[in-house]
Formats: C-alpha cells, sequence, structure tokens
C-alpha cells in the first residue's frame, strides 16, 4: 500500500531508518523527474521547486565565507534576539543536550549567531559548516530548518532526504521564525537539529511553543520601555505645548499631545535633529530625548497624494518593502507577510476591494472582514495619506508601481491567501 506524507512523518517516528530510506527515494525520483512513490509534504515539495528553479546544487554543498569575528560580534551586539537568549536556552538547551541536539539562533539574513548543545553534535555540524557565521539561507544551503521557515514564515521540520542538499540528509531539524511582535518583522529563526535517529514528532511543537514565549518575552520588553518613556515624556510635553508626541527609537508612540493618538509614527531610517518630513504628519521636527524623540508637527495640513509615486517591492523574500516618493519627501517601510499581501491586492485591484472581497481573497471566507478592517487600519496609520476606503484602494491620483519576483511562483512563498497562490500557478499551455 503507498504511503501518503503524513504517513512517512508517522513512519519516521518508530523507525527513522525506513523512512529516511523512503524520502531518500521520494527525493530521487523528483530530482530525475520520475514519478516518486509518495508525494513529499507540500512545504517541502515548494522548497525543492524554489531550489530548482534558483540553481542549488543538491549533491554538493555550498559553503559561503563565514562572517569575521568581529562581524560576528558586531552582528549579536545589535541583534534584538540577544535580549531573548536566556528564553531561548532555558527552554530548549536542557532537552537539547540530554536528546543529543544543538540550539542554533539565526537573524533575519540566516546568518548563525548562537549554537549551543551537544557537544559531539556540535562537531558533527562543523563538518556540515554549521557553524557561528554561517550563511544558512534557503538560496544558498537548500531545504534546512533555517532557511525555510524564513521564506515561509511558519515552523517547519525537514527529515532526513527532505533536505534539498544530499550531505544533510543524516541530519533532523525543526525550527521555528521570530517575528517581532509590534509589526511581524522577520527578526531571525530558532532552530532545533541533530543526527537523523534523534528525530522526534514533538520537536516542531516544542521548538514552536518557545519560540512563541520568545516573542511574548520581546513584547513585554517594549510595553515596560514605553512606559518608561512615558514618565518623562508628560513633563516634556506639558512644558512645550502644541501639536508634539514622544515616540521611541523606532517611532512607537509614548504620549501626545494636541493631536490623535497613533501606535506608531513612521521616521526615517536614521532619523536625526531637526526639519523632517512624515508620513500623514507633514513637516515636522524631531528633538532628542533619553530613549526616544520628541516630535513637534508643524501647523500645516500633510502633503497631499498628487505627484506621489508609492513602489510596491515583492520581489525579494523576507524583504517586502513600500516606498513612497514625492510630496515634501520620501520614505520606505519593511512590511509584514499580512500587509504584504493586502497592499499587493490592492496594487492589482486599482479599483478597489471591498472588505468582503478582501476577506475572500485572504482567507476565501468572505465573512471575515472584521480581521480585514483591523488589519487595514494598521496599514492606514503609516499610509492613510494615500488610501482611501469605500472600497479599500489607493488614491486614484497616485503612481503606484508594482515589483514582482521573475518568477511568478517566487510571489509572497509565505502566502496561502487564495487570491495569492492562484497569481503562483502559471496559466497551463495550450
Amino acid at each position: 500500500m503507498a504511503l501518503s506524507p503524513m504517513d512517512v512523518s508517522q513512519l519516521a517516528a518508530v523507525d527513522a531508518a525506513r523512512a529516511a530510506r523512503v524520502l531518500s527515494e521520494v527525493r530521487s525520483a523528483r530530482l530525475s523527474g520520475r514519478r516518486a512513490p509518495v508525494p513529499p509534504r507540500p512545504v517541502i515539495e515548494q522548497s525543492w521547486e524554489r531550489m530548482l528553479r534558483s540553481g542549488v546544487d543538491p549533491d554538493h554543498d555550498v559553503r559561503s565565507g563565514l562572517l569575521s569575528r568581529e562581524e560576528l560580534e558586531r552582528r549579536r551586539a545589535h541583534s534584538p534576539l540577544r535580549t531573548v537568549l536566556p528564553v531561548l536556552r532555558q527552554g530548549l538547551l536542557s532537552v537539547a543536550d540530554v536528546a543529543h541536539h544543538i540550539m542554533v539562533v539565526a537573524d533575519d539574513e540566516g546568518r548563525v549567531l548562537w549554537r549551543e548543545g551537544s557537544t559531539p553534535v556540535l562537531r558533527r555540524a562543523d563538518g556540515l559548516g554549521f557553524q557561528p557565521g554561517a550563511d544558512w539561507r534557503e538560496e544558498v544551503v537548500g531545504t534546512n530548518g533555517v532557511g525555510t521557515p524564513a521564506v515561509t514564515r511558519r515552523p517547519v521540520q525537514v527529515f532526513a532526504s527532505e533536505h534539498f542538499v544530499r550531505s544533510h540528509a543524516t541530519w533532523t531539524c525543526a525550527g521555528a521564525p521570530l517575528t517581532d511582535p509590534r509589526d511581524g518583522r522577520l527578526i531571525g529563526v530558532v532552530d532545533v537539529s541533530g543526527p537523523l535517529e534523534t528525530m522526534h514528532p514533538a520537536t516542531l511543537a516544542w521548538v514552536e511553543s518557545v519560540a512563541k514565549l520568545a516573542e511574548a518575552h520581546l513584547r513585554e520588553a517594549h510595553t515596560r520601555s514605553l512606559e518608561r518613556l512615558r514618565a518623562v515624556a508628560a513633563p516634556v510635553l506639558a512644558r512645550v505645548g502644541g501639536h508634539a508626541a514622544v515616540v521611541d527609537r523606532d517611532g512607537w508612540t509614548a504620549a501626545v499631545s494636541g493631536m490623535p493618538y497613533t501606535p506608531r509614527v513612521a521616521l526615517p531610517k536614521s532619523p536625526s535633529a531637526g526639519p523632517v518630513w512624515l508620513p500623514a504628519l507633514g513637516p515636522c521636527t524631531l528633538e532628542p530625548l533619553a530613549g526616544g524623540w520628541l516630535l513637534r508637527a508643524a501647523a500645516e495640513e500633510p502633503a497631499a497624494a498628487q505627484d506621489v509615486r508609492i513602489v510596491l517591492d515583492l520581489r525579494r523574500p523576507r524583504r517586502w518593502s513600500v516606498e513612497v516618493r514625492g510630496g515634501a519627501g520620501s520614505w520606505t517601510r519593511e512590511l509584514s507577510p499580512r500587509h504584504a499581501e493586502l497592499l499587493y491586492l490592492l496594487a492589482v485591484h486599482r479599483t478597489g476591494r471591498s472588505a468582503a472581497g478582501l476577506a475572500a481573497d485572504l482567507f476565501g471566507d468572505p465573512a471575515r472582514t472584521v480581521t480585514v478592517r483591523a488589519e487595514m487600519s494598521r496599514v492606514r496609520r503609516y499610509l492613510g495619506a494615500h488610501l482611501q476606503h469605500r472600497p479599500y484602494r489607493f488614491r486614484e491620483d497616485a503612481q503606484v508601481r508594482l515589483l514582482l519576483p521573475d518568477d511568478p511562483r517566487d510571489l509572497l512563498p509565505h502566502s496561502a491567501a487564495p487570491a495569492v497562490t492562484r497569481r503562483r500557478t502559471p496559466a497551463p499551455s495550450m
């Protein structure tokens, strides 16, 4: 009787060696163009397709240059992941060491920043180039427990020959993306890896739960920092009066005076004291404060959308962005997966989409309008001057340019939205 992908996963829990043999046959068949004895899991098959299109060699691992010690330490010092290392260690290391696993923490670019756990397994990882400073992006080393979760934006377990590169087939890996809970931006991946015989079906759920604990820690830390800044803001705002706000270094609002409260203000990438033009606020002045900025809004109305050019760039995995040019200045914002989906849909439907239409596009369920309206409310906080609603759409007088991957199958690879998956599917040849 033929096995299904789920059967292979269950088989791996009781007979890892046999499951590895089955997956080796599946991999060999797919790479040679033959029919596989069992279909690979969809997340693995989609990853393999990306690897074949990008030219990753399945029979030879490629090891790009390691980061220098100085650059590795610089990245560690500036990574938001450093604050959650104690959470990850407490949740993963004690069990990982006993189970002959290692814990790997990589940044948003797939560079391994920290690697700890079983000493013998660490030595084996060295043989694969799986070491601090290594580039473990999917497009560099193939399907794996670091690079693939970063692309799909969801937890992924990669077992045996589900790895695209042959030399990794003696490993089992389970990785989960770590996102900034404030805006959904990818900040890294945590992975637990070990020899093939250490595979356990519960590993993925374990890693995912610890990743969520780490994100909760980041959320709590952010709340505490805003509370501290709020204590500084109160007397400052009382003294300056007018339209003003105090925001942290990333633009998150601690307090406002004489203006509507918005959770976050889109600051320039490298803000400095002095005049600045900000989305939806127009001309402002920034003054440094301990832990943030005092923002004074000018009396003028925000610049109109006329002669504004909006560039939605979806070409690079994990690096989706929207750029607004014109008016009194320009700015760029990195997009979360959901906001990338929404703005893509608005860019291809310039006449607009209702909340029910967007719900059907995203979830296949037009009744999920509450979720859509909540997300569009967040989008309007930074793009509101250039959007209209009823239906939701870009302003007619804004020029919108949509930059897409060369291959439509690489469009928003994390997305399961029906409207996106349809556009990823090539039209059948006549």
